[in-house]
């Protein structure tokens, strides 16, 4: 019970955080397409352009995550937390001073450099936090749980954004970003994995202006032998075959789920004329579904059918969901195919659980961050392939009319996870033991 508060901090920080990032998506359409192609509805340069930032955002991410996880072992989860609450804040403040062509540009570049380091960290490191401070019996609904309040998150922060104006959406946003990370500092206590810790990135003397050249040499060879190797990702896949399964089914979700991003806004546009208030109300549903599943059925259905069930559950209703959007008819089968993320919602928790109960106390940080560089490994690839394909086949010049070609594509992609998640099959926890190649007691 006397962890229960440290994980509403951590829950009130994620909510804050999510609020803020999420609140911007249902105008960033419009904000791009009025920068990049004003008065249009067709935007080919906005698609390649989106899809390049997600390319060479998913690069920096594939580095980055494993990094973070592994330092957040050593450092504790708070002292990570802090960079990229505080990065995020910068991209958005920029569009809440404008929203002209060389300040989306100044946006563009700078939201690249920021979350390569950003993208994924906060969740990574939540789920590590909640791993640390949970036992392995309830980790799945908890991880539900956490995903419960993002989606609740989401759903505030779309809402809102259906009643602000696009310049109010981007000023709200950044304070709100600002917030979470001030609530941050002060209240989240860090999460103590064991007690041999290192000692903070920032030590007192640097903070006092006294520096030991010992130390400080000591502290860069630990830093650097904390950056995983590859023999470390090798141990990792290797440690077990449900490990092994749950990176591939990781990385095919992932692949669909940013295709889907990367697709689905403009295929709205184009096809039904979506604005941001539309679009707001689309993730309002999709989000008030997630909420209510995340948070009243799984904690009911995860002791129930079991992770690896539930995961099945999950990316069956993942396909199914994006074929629908594929050959939507009318402008009411979004809305309809909005509401299977009752059910899809399901895969991603299940997947960040089955994973920490695969590898021991001191390396959930290196766990998740190993399968948050999946995911940003399928977040290169999916831009590559799928934002090419969703500007040809809502181009006049398309081999044939079928304007949701490339999210129909994205949907077999999610198939593939689906059949691999059947291959799983429960086995008894190994986090008491180690699988990689260090142990708790080394600095």
């Amino acid at each position: 019970m006397a962890k229960l508060p440290a994980l509403s901090h951590l829950c009130f920080t994620f909510f804050l955080y999510i609020f803020a990032t999420f609140m911007t998506i249902p105008v960033m359409i419009d904000v791009t397409m009025s920068a990049l192609c004003p008065g249009k509805i067709e935007c080919y340069l906005a698609i390649y352009l989106t899809g390049f930032q997600q390319a060479i955002i998913g690069l920096g991410s594939l580095v980055m995550m494993p990094l973070v996880g592994n330092l957040s072992d050593k450092y504790g989860r708070k002292a990570l937390l802090t960079v990229p609450m505080t990065l995020t804040i910068i991209p958005l403040a920029i569009l809440a001073y404008s929203r002209t062509r060389s300040f989306f540009y100044a946006y563009y570049v700078l939201k690249i450099l920021t979350a390569m380091f950003c993208e994924g960290t906060v969740h990574c490191l939540s789920l590590a936090y909640v791993a640390d401070n949970v036992p392995e019996g309830r980790r799945v609904s908890t991880f539900g749980i956490l995903s419960g309040i993002g989606s609740c998150a989401f759903v505030c922060g779309t809402l809102s954004t259906r009643f602000l104006s696009t310049a109010s959406t981007f000023q709200v946003a950044t304070a709100m970003a600002m917030l979470s990370a001030v609530y941050m500092r002060i209240f989240l206590p860090d999460s103590i994995i064991n007690d041999n810790l290192s000692a903070p990135i920032l030590s007192q003397g640097k903070l006092d202006g006294i520096v030991n050249p010992d130390e400080e040499s000591d502290k860069k060879m630990q830093m650097f032998k904390t950056m995983p190797s590859i023999e470390d990702m090798l141990a990792l896949l290797k440690s077990s075959l449900t490990f092994s399964q749950a990176a591939i089914v990781s990385f095919f979700s992932n692949l669909s789920d940013v295709g889907l991003h990367a697709s689905l806004l403009y295929y709205l546009k184009a096809r039904f004329h979506f604005n941001k208030d539309q679009f707001a109300d689309l993730m309002v549903i999709t989000g008030v579904a997630g909420t209510i599943s995340q948070l009243l059925l799984m904690p009911v259905l995860a002791p129930a059918l079991g992770e690896e069930r539930l995961l099945a559950i999950g990316l069956f209703f993942s396909c199914a969901h994006m074929f629908f959007y594929s050959i939507a008819w009318s402008v009411w089968v979004p809305y309809a195919a909005a509401v299977f993320s009752l059910f899809y919602v399901f895969s991603q928790p299940c997947i960040r659980s089955i994973v920490s109960k695969q590898v021991g106390p001191c390396e959930q940080g290196k766990a998740q961050g190993f399968i948050s560089g999946i995911g940003s490994f399928a977040n290169v690839a999916s831009p590559l392939i799928f934002s090419p394909l969703t500007a040809l086949f809502l181009s006049e010049g398309a081999p044939f009319y079928f304007p949701g070609f490339s999210i129909m594509c994205v949907g077999f992609a999610s198939m593939i996870a689906f059949f691999q998640s059947l291959m799983i099959r429960a086995v008894p926890p190994i986090s008491s033991q180690r699988v990689g190649n260090y142990n708790c007691m080394e600095a």
